[in-house]
């Protein structure tokens, strides 16, 4: 029958456009924007979640003044970032939030003690939704009984620096000794990374947050308004940057590390709203 001859031939098709398929990155890893061509190669940066922005435009200038690279960004919590390299994930640099995590990596050996760098600085906010469904419009409020605020997990940078900054304002008159815990007793939901956080402020599934300053980007600031927190009761986030020891790529690693850690790099990222680094130093 005419069909069943056709069916062979539908089949091998079939075939042919399932070997063709390109599966999908595994969640949270970043992907090259356009394939590796054979002469070109594959930069893997792991990076944590607050530098999305910057370091994107970072990737595309790189890949811009080295056309024979093609910049893949990993974006995460750092601690997540750096257990994922210590169970063999392969990278070429590595951006963390804080020197907690690249200290751990040069312990497990993934990165050379003395060759990370500190590229740049953040500072904690609290943010609110726009229609402040909870009127929190004091930092003083977000100790008010029955408010749901949400915050990175203390395993994470941002997290840790959330409480260390709470212990801090409970040691100030202003916010009183039991500021902390009457903080933490109001925290609803705890999120792996900080751009978790603004996206459910952005959502209304809470009262307040706190993320890092840079996370209220343009498009955020449509949706959250932010409360500056003085820097006498901050805590200051330092971003330390290294090429792992087994880089597949180290010239081309080095070569990134260098652009974010010039000139051009700072003006990026101050851009973006971060501090200037210490002059590139650990």
């Amino acid at each position: 029958m005419p069909g069943s001859a056709l069916f062979p031939i539908a089949l091998s098709a079939l075939l042919v456009l399932g070997a063709c398929a390109v599966p999908a990155p595994p969640v949270g890893m970043g992907a090259p924007r356009i394939a590796p061509a054979p002469d070109e190669k594959a930069l893997i940066v792991f990076a944590a979640a607050s530098l999305t922005e910057s370091f994107g435009e970072l990737a595309q200038r790189f890949e811009a003044e080295h056309p024979d690279a093609v910049v893949s960004l990993n974006f995460a919590g750092s601690q997540q970032l750096r257990s994922q390299l210590a169970q063999g994930a392969e990278a070429d640099v590595f951006a963390s939030a804080n020197l907690t995590e690249i200290d751990a990596a040069i312990r497990e050996s993934l990165v050379l003690s003395g060759t990370h760098r500190i590229f740049a600085r953040n500072r904690l906010v609290a943010i609110v939704p726009t229609d402040n469904p909870g009127s929190v419009v004091t930092l003083a409020d977000l100790a008010r009984p029955g408010l749901k605020v949400v915050a990175v997990d203390n395993a994470v940078p941002a997290g840790r620096y959330t409480e260390d900054m709470l212990v801090k304002m409970s040691q100030d008159p202003a916010y009183g000794a039991s500021f902390a815990e009457s903080v933490l007793a109001n925290v609803v939901s705890r999120e792996s990374n900080v751009k978790s956080v603004v996206s459910k402020i952005r959502l209304g599934e809470a009262d307040a947050g706190f993320v890092y300053a840079t996370d209220v980007t343009p498009d955020a600031a449509r949706e959250v308004i932010p409360l500056p927190i003085p820097d006498r009761i901050n805590q200051p986030a330092e971003y330390p940057i290294a090429v792992l020891a087994d880089a597949p790529h180290p010239v081309l690693a080095e070569q990134f590390v260098a652009l974010v850690l010039s000139e051009e790099g700072q003006q990026v990222l101050e851009r973006y709203g971060f501090i200037r680094g210490r002059a590139g130093q650990p």
